[in-house]
């Protein structure tokens, strides 16, 4: 195990010194984009002004005989688009793979200096992040990257979920994790062909009252790993995301699946679809009440101390520090998006 002192220090002589803080960043959605598509690398600087990330996906999804042409079309889309203040993040290929290798050397030469985050998937312990920090440190001091690239996983194997506090923990380049649904599903031999959601044989029964039909409730399949996922980036100061919703047409259910995550302390969730942007969006970002509420604590209690009575409700240091997350988020989102600062009173 690396000793306290030397976790920070670059892993190659010229990269650059890993985050002792990850920078504060709007991450809503994180919204993939097919870029072996030309169609779809057109329409990136239009995305680019709606999401928080964009991702040029070069996994899943992406056939065989085109991950070539993804992996070039992701670097010519970077190279051709002002991002501003959007991420720009790529998931490359997993780590067995035939392409993966290329993907990393070729991407960090060409656009190192662009981009902020590699989403490594499949990640099953702290070796496969080992691994992805030392190349990436070796190419960053090669190419004279200014920033260190960081590395964010997906949590899609029974041996990753075994193994999340240890993932959680790898490396100062860690930005957070995603649950994985689909891939996980089939690494648990659970019997569901859904990409996350709920699915509606798995509930509780009501207790028996008379005759009375029993009434049964609809249950989440993915809480215990949601909230696994949470403990271990909290206790490391990395981000938790949900992953995928693929049920395109079922707008409800993706906004219901994605605010039982905000509610467990994810920061944000992946937009496969243009109509999912604005529900990350929406849920992703505190309620404007909510905010009125918690801006009423902090200001009757400015340094968190003592209890106060607020519309009848007792307030104290563990509420003041619920306020604090609420109103923090709320100012983030304000600074990149001026109508809900509005609504905020910010």
């Amino acid at each position: 195990m690396k000793l306290p002192r030397q976790f920070f220090k670059p892993l190659a002589i010229g990269a650059p010194a890993p985050y002792r803080e990850l920078p504060v960043r709007l991450e809503r959605m994180i919204h993939f984009v097919p870029p072996h598509l030309e169609k779809m690398r057109a329409k990136v600087p239009d995305i680019a002004k709606q999401v928080d990330v964009v991702l040029g996906n070069l996994e899943d999804a992406i056939p065989s005989d085109a991950k070539e042409a993804a992996r070039k079309g992701f670097i010519e889309m970077a190279k051709a688009t002002d991002f501003g203040s959007t991420g720009l993040w790529t998931r490359i290929n997993c780590l067995n793979s035939p392409w993966v290798l290329d993907d990393i050397i070729e991407i960090v030469s060409e656009i190192g200096n662009k981009l902020d985050v590699i989403m490594l998937p499949k990640v099953e312990g702290a070796w496969d992040i080992h691994y992805l920090d030392q190349l990436l440190a070796q190419l960053e001091a090669r190419h004279s990257i200014e920033k260190p690239i960081l590395i964010h996983a997906i949590l899609e194997t029974a041996e990753g979920v075994k193994n999340v506090e240890e993932i959680a923990a790898a490396s100062p380049r860690m930005h957070g994790m995603s649950l994985g649904p689909a891939d996980l599903a089939a690494s648990r031999a659970m019997k569901t062909t859904r990409v996350g959601g709920g699915h509606p044989d798995y509930k509780v029964l009501a207790d028996p009252d008379g005759d009375k039909p029993r009434i049964g409730y609809q249950q989440d399949l993915w809480h215990y790993t949601v909230g696994k996922m949470v403990d271990a980036c909290a206790a490391n100061g990395i981000k938790p995301f949900y992953g995928p919703f693929g049920d395109f047409a079922d707008l409800a259910a993706c906004e219901s699946q994605f605010r039982n995550a905000f509610l467990q302390g994810c920061v944000g969730a992946w937009s496969l679809h243009p109509t999912q942007i604005e529900i990350a969006k929406r849920v992703f970002s505190p309620d404007p009440g909510e905010v009125a509420f918690a801006l009423k604590i902090l200001e009757a209690m400015p340094d968190g101390a003592g209890a106060v009575m607020i519309d009848g409700k007792m307030q104290d240091d563990a509420t003041w520090k619920q306020a604090k997350v609420i109103v923090d988020l709320a100012r983030i989102v304000a600074a990149k998006d001026p109508e809900m600062g509005k609504a905020y009173g910010l």
